[in-house]
């Protein structure tokens, strides 16, 4: 007696590959990848929750999801025909609202958030600088934004550029030189910053030496690097760049300008897109590179200054660097919300001392931002014309 034959046992669905986003990155939303022979259908996962079920066919897909404004696992479950499954995921990822990517912009002040911002600037008992721009529209509004102000920590993030310009990728998980760059900005750890400009340079002045460099490269030009520290065109009126008042301090050592600040971290928001100038510097800066500094940046632990007033909204994530010494204390960074992307730059001085009153006025000069940015975005969506 002959047996009939059985039919081969179909392959086993290959599970997929996750291309982009990578973890530790920021991520606008868009998820890429390689599927194995077979699939017929795929489930994109955020969490618990589906945010896309659609059919492929080929080997590859793509596909855009809403990503809350914190860390979250991405998984994508693959499907053949006969319903077998094989599944791949990435974590954590940090999500940033797709309105929020980079876009090619024009500065143009807008009077009625400038008129606001002098105010609060001119209330505060000693001397302030301040910069902000939304970076879908470049309306944005400024004051004082070329006093140079001695710098504090914001300039770690320049260590941080140097670090990864030189590196090739992000520092691997688990190794000294990974803790040392979180520690340096999550918690802004001096002694990190020190061990980072020797690893650098052999030296703290050396290490410092590199970053001015790579800073004077950027066009950073009322910015400079200390070695240690302490353990387009338009016919609208452009943001205007002034010093009002410079802070009575003699300013050699390690100091910048809310306008530079403003422009260093614009350049990593483009440069996370594949885009600017930070992408050209000589090197090996990725736009993975970036995605990976705003992923840092995004769990810094300095609550209670830009954040101050807007950061227990949901649909609010604050990336940002701050910086204090006696006499200074400053914040600057991108804030992204569901209808957008908006960069700000709070500087202050004090001779008696800086304190509090610093604090509370880089939250009131975020918060007066964001309703000025949607409110004009709510009149561009509605065809209205802008109030100035």
């Amino acid at each position: 007696m002959t047996l009939p034959l059985l039919p081969p046992e179909p392959p086993a669905l290959v599970r997929p590959v996750i291309v982009a986003p990578a973890p530790r990155q920021t991520s606008f939303g868009a998820v890429s990848g390689r599927l194995g022979a077979g699939t017929v259908r795929i489930v994109v996962k955020v969490g618990l929750t589906t945010k896309a079920d659609m059919p492929v066919s080929g080997t590859s897909f793509r596909v855009q999801v809403a990503l809350p404004p914190r860390d979250v696992t991405i998984r994508v479950i693959a499907y053949d025909g006969l319903g077998n499954r094989a599944a791949a995921s990435v974590s954590p990822v940090f999500g940033l609202p797709r309105a929020g990517y980079p876009a090619a912009i024009i500065g143009e002040e807008d009077p009625v958030l400038a008129r606001r911002l002098r105010a609060l600037a001119l209330g505060y008992p000693g001397t302030a600088a301040v910069f902000v721009q939304d970076l879908r529209s470049g309306r944005g509004a400024a004051w004082n934004a070329r006093a140079r102000f001695q710098a504090a920590s914001t300039l770690k993030l320049g260590i941080a550029i140097e670090v990864l310009r030189v590196l090739h990728g992000p520092p691997r998980p688990g190794t000294r030189l990974a803790s040392l760059f979180w520690r340096m900005l999550v918690y802004s750890d001096n002694q990190a910053a020190n061990d980072l400009e020797v690893w650098l340079g052999g030296s703290m002045s050396a290490g410092a030496a590199r970053v001015n460099t790579t800073l004077q490269a950027l066009r950073l030009r009322d910015t400079h690097m200390s070695g240690t520290f302490i353990v387009g065109t338009s016919s609208t009126r452009p943001i205007p760049l002034r010093v009002e008042r410079q802070p009575s301090y003699y300013s050699l050592g390690r100091y910048t300008t809310a306008w530079d600040l403003a422009r260093l971290h614009r350049f990593v928001h483009r440069a996370s897109a594949g885009r600017g100038v930070l992408l050209r510097l000589p090197g090996n800066f990725t736009p993975a590179d970036a995605r990976y500094l705003l992923f840092v940046l995004a769990h810094v632990r300095d609550p209670g200054k830009i954040d101050r007033y807007i950061g227990t909204r949901p649909d609010v994530a604050v990336l940002h660097k701050a910086g204090w010494i006696v006499h200074a204390r400053h914040d600057s960074g991108l804030v992204f919300w569901n209808r957008g992307a908006y960069v700000v730059v709070v500087m202050t001085w004090n001779d008696s001392g800086a304190g509090a009153s610093s604090d509370v006025l880089a939250g009131q000069v975020a918060l007066a931002a964001l309703r000025r940015f949607a409110a004009t975005t709510s009149a561009r969506f509605a065809g209205r014309p802008l109030r100035s």
